[in-house]
């Protein structure tokens, strides 16, 4: 750890927990973990523990720590050039737009690269009211969308309450939550197929009105939500009938995580604007884009683009990311994804078969999650929605006892997340499920 020798790890701790604002923690409460190091699916503390990242920390880390081709493509353009306004051009600025229109769906062309992918979203809800010339946006309940202004309105999960009264304009439409479908999931499910439920909140907010129909294409935070086949179709094709834009959220679905270069890939939906962030670099260096299609991309030629940022396709952030997309398709990291992601479903299975706690698992790729129940006859969840404090301890006490065992876990309410580095091995995913396994046991004592 390249520290002051002066600065104890104590100290460290210390000036973390005066002087810095954690996000989405009470900060008197925060504990926090000296990390000094990383390599590969591993992290560890000052004090030499090590952690298998079943997270890839904010399931941003698609490389994994300290990926030798990152590292040194940051230090090469670091040498070349540091930094330089968003107005000239910059060879790896422009070979990464050339790089996303080729691996991005369809007629997807021009990017606007922000610093991550709350700004993406941003600029996709100002751009899409710019280009429609109407002002209504229909976000889902369960999005999670980002924390600024506007992407904190349009996301639907409790996060947003203290930030109202949000920007107006935002509708919100039910998720094709299949497990606790809010329309009891009939056959065929209004809510579930996309289509009917759309174009009921259609009818009542008039269609001239809404400019865009915004969605995480795979719901990360909010429970791992794979939309049944035909869904986002559906989606498409009502938003296509009433001169709606698509937006796809795909900041933590894209670049592989689900087993295809953009989550899209799997039902053959080109969005009109798609959100990127995250894994386009590994977080190496914070870096998102709002990645438009062609006819909006030619709109754009002769008219005001009303968005702008100082770091803006920053050189050192658009170099990591196009060594991000030489690594994964020269490495086959998305091949290498499909084929776990198949293991690993079937060893969630045998899991599930195992722990009475483990209502359902949903999930493509290394992009999954367990959600947790009491009951899995009443379908009641381990915590409830929104838990915290004492109610939230049956699912903090499992990430905390699979984090004493070596295990890094990402949970939320009452669903734990599995979404490991892209450039696992099979047996350091063998070795994460054997704890995981073991810590369930404590899931189960809740269960009856």
């Amino acid at each position: 750890m390249k520290v002051d020798p002066k600065t104890s790890p104590d100290q460290i701790i210390a000036d973390d927990r005066e002087y810095v604002i954690h996000s989405w923690s009470v900060q008197s409460s925060r504990k926090p973990l000296l990390v000094s190091g990383g390599s590969g699916s591993y992290f560890w503390d000052h004090e030499g523990n090590r952690y298998l990242d079943f997270a890839s920390q904010l399931i941003n880390l698609n490389l994994g720590h300290q990926h030798p081709r990152m590292v040194e493509a940051i230090k090469e353009q670091a040498e070349t050039l540091s930094t330089i306004s968003p107005a000239v051009a910059n060879d790896q600025r422009s070979e990464l737009a050339r790089l996303l229109a080729e691996v991005t769906p369809g007629n997807l062309k021009g990017s606007f690269f922000t610093n991550g992918g709350a700004e993406a979203n941003e600029n996709a809800l100002k751009l899409a009211r710019a280009y429609t010339g109407r002002h209504k946006i229909i976000a889902r309940y369960r999005s999670y969308h980002g924390a600024t202004a506007g992407a904190m309105t349009l996301t639907g999960d409790p996060r947003r309450w203290p930030a109202e009264p949000g920007i107006p304009g935002v509708v919100r439409m039910f998720d094709p939550y299949t497990y606790r479908c809010p329309a009891g999931h009939p056959d065929p499910c209004p809510v579930c197929t996309g289509g009917p439920h759309l174009e009921e909140i259609l009818q009542y907010e008039n269609p001239d009105t809404v400019a865009a129909v915004l969605l995480e294409t795979v719901t990360g935070t909010n429970g791992i939500i794979v939309p049944p086949d035909g869904y986002l179709r559906q989606i498409r094709e009502v938003c296509d009938r009433h001169g709606i834009l698509l937006i796809l959220d795909e900041v933590m679905a894209g670049f592989g995580r689900t087993g295809k270069w953009f989550a899209a890939d799997h039902w053959d939906v080109v969005p009109d604007i798609m959100t990127v962030a995250k894994g386009i670099n590994s977080g190496y260096v914070p870096l998102g884009a709002m990645v438009v299609s062609e006819p909006i991309s030619k709109w754009l030629e002769d008219r005001m683009f009303w968005g702008g940022l100082t770091y803006s396709g920053h050189p050192l952030a658009c170099a990591s990311a196009v060594a991000s997309i030489g690594i994964m398709r020269d490495e086959g990291v998305v091949e290498n994804v499909a084929g776990l992601g198949a293991k690993l479903a079937g060893s969630l299975k045998e899991l599930a078969g195992k722990h009475p706690s483990i209502g359902e698992i949903r999930g493509l790729g290394l992009f999954w999650g367990l959600e947790l129940v009491r009951n899995r006859e009443t379908r009641e969840p381990l915590v409830p929605f929104n838990a915290s404090g004492k109610d939230a301890e049956p699912i903090n006490e499992l990430a905390a006892a699979a984090m004493e065992r070596g295990l890094f876990l990402f949970v939320h309410w009452n669903v734990v997340v599995i979404a490991p580095p892209l450039v696992i091995t099979e047996s350091e995913l063998e070795a994460g499920l054997e704890i995981l396994d073991g810590v369930l046991e404590l899931a189960d004592r809740y269960s009856s």
